[in-house]
């Protein structure tokens, strides 16, 4: 039985009062209120909008917080509106929108095989849209040099991402997912993906090899209302199907067969949830390169500052835009040099992996 299951099995202790969240029905949709959750949810969108702000403000003309609000809504100078719009704008609005993608796909991972390991990238899905983006940055001439004018690099880099976690997906089938083995499959494709990443990087030309290496550390430099309108609208779109099978999703915390019982088709469910984790976090790649971590910490954040059992997944968005725009504003400001987000991101994530590992064994 795994830790869910252990968890919904548990009968409360004696004496207990047991709590039951009201619930709302508007017309046919009915659904359970619970305050603190929504509540959070909030204060982790204000938070974001915040540091969202305060990250245009910041350059080297320095805009006050009231004035990019403004500008925001179409009331500030002209002057103003340029440097916020035109020159800051696309950098923020990428951090936002690579956040929310990475947040949510380690939500949805990390449900599907109920382990917190199971982020994008440990699975190997950002290693492979890596591996395919340098091999385009890394190969040049005939058909590579057709396919790099096609579709560019993001678009690869997308189509290696999706490759890669259709490859894992069917390895790890065995009449089902099970998380234990989708993570082992995940981690040992994640390894062959590095070293053919590697291998690329020792055959290439130094150019292209320092070109490569900045865009594999994760990075939203210079970037442009043309770098993140794609990534914008794919994951508006993903977001959107994401909420619509999240009613259906909820269910198969609780096991396949309490699942079935409910009348869910956990395999069609799971199968369609998966493949927009995927889709998401190869659009946050191609969009910022494999940034590291976000996914694997932004759900379990979400997870305890909510007090749910399980990631959820508007929270985990909201906790990995705000992880993601907050490392950037650190990269710029906080230390000497400026640096790429991936490499902040790191930093974090290295202790909180650590922090999970050593906190499993305990148990």
């Amino acid at each position: 039985m795994s830790g869910v299951e252990m968890k919904t099995a548990i009968s409360p202790p004696a004496g207990a009062k047991s709590v039951v969240a009201p619930g709302v029905r508007l017309g046919t949709v009915s659904f359970v209120w619970r305050p603190w959750p929504v509540c959070v949810t909030l204060l982790l969108a204000a938070a974001t909008f915040l540091v969202f702000c305060l990250s245009i403000g910041v350059g080297e003309f320095p805009i006050g917080l009231s004035r990019v609000v403004a500008t925001i809504l179409g009331g500030g100078e002209q002057v103003d509106e340029f440097v916020v719009m035109d020159l800051r704008m696309p950098r923020a609005l990428a951090g936002l929108v690579v956040g929310v993608a990475l947040g949510v796909s380690g939500a949805i991972t990390q449900s599907v095989a109920r382990n917190p390991l199971a982020s994008p990238d440990i699975l190997g899905i950002t290693g492979g849209a890596g591996a395919v983006a340098v091999f385009l940055v890394t190969v040049s001439g005939g058909t590579v040099a057709a396919v790099v004018n096609s579709v560019g690099l993001s678009g690869a880099a997308l189509a290696g991402g999706l490759g890669t976690g259709l490859l894992v997906y069917f390895l790890a089938w065995r009449r089902g997912i099970d998380g234990f083995r989708l993570i082992l499959i995940g981690i040992s494709v994640s390894a062959v993906m590095e070293a053919v990443t590697t291998w690329l990087l020792v055959q290439a030309d130094i150019r292209d090899v320092a070109r490569a290496q900045a865009w594999l550390i994760g990075s939203l430099d210079n970037r442009s209302w043309e770098d993140i309108g794609v990534a914008l609208w794919c994951t508006s779109a993903l977001v959107v199907v994401v909420a619509a099978a999240a009613f259906q999703f909820r269910p198969l915390h609780l096991g396949d067969e309490v699942a079935a019982g409910l009348g869910v088709r956990y395999t069609a469910v799971r199968a369609v949830l998966l493949l927009c984790a995927v889709l998401l976090a190869g659009v946050a790649v191609s969009a910022a390169g494999p940034v590291p971590f976000v996914a694997l910490v932004a759900p379990q954040v979400a997870m305890r500052l909510v007090k749910s059992p399980t990631p959820p997944l508007v929270a985990s968005g909201a906790v990995g835009a705000l992880l993601l725009i907050g490392a950037d504003l650190v990269a710029r400001t906080a230390l000497p040099i400026t640096l790429p987000v991936g490499v902040v991101t790191a930093a974090v994530g290295g202790p909180f992996l650590i922090y999970l590992l050593v906190r499993a064994n305990l148990r």
